[in-house]
């Protein structure tokens, strides 16, 4: 069996599980919630020891032609070893719950998770927007 094809997490299995069912939007959209993901960020010039000076992260976002911008996620760090290859200024990167993202997000954008692999799935503007609409008020970090 491929690698790519053997899910090593809970959102690998949902991804997979979901991929078959008519309902697969909100199956997945309830279940990934509070998952965690992957964010990879650009890392500063001239680190010292790993550390990262800013307190400003900035995350790996992709346009296309047409001009429409997704961030880029993953599932777990590994999941993201052979697509950030071609990207060498994003080697940093941030583990948080989907949920945290969404309440971050900016307006029109997409999200790309696991591009290029067999457990990845593509959220359009929209469907971020429905996702946005799940999270509960009171739940907002303080």
């Amino acid at each position: 069996m491929d690698s790519t094809c053997d899910p090593r997490n809970d959102l690998e299995h949902c991804l997979l599980d979901g991929s078959a069912m008519e309902a697969f939007r909100e199956y997945l959209a309830r279940r990934v919630l509070d998952m965690q993901v992957f964010i990879p960020v650009r890392d500063e010039k001239h680190q010292i020891a790993g550390f990262q000076r800013s307190t400003q992260a900035e995350p790996m976002v992709l346009e296309d032609d047409a001009g429409r911008r997704a961030l880029i996620l993953f599932t777990a760090p590994e999941r993201a070893k052979p697509f950030l290859a071609g990207f060498p200024e994003f080697s940093g990167g941030l583990l948080t719950e989907f949920s945290w993202v969404l309440r971050r997000i900016g307006e029109d954008m997409s999200v790309a998770l696991n591009p290029g692999i067999d457990e990845g799935f593509d959220f359009d503007p929209h469907m971020i927007a429905m996702l946005a609409t799940l999270l509960v008020d009171d739940e907002e970090p303080k």
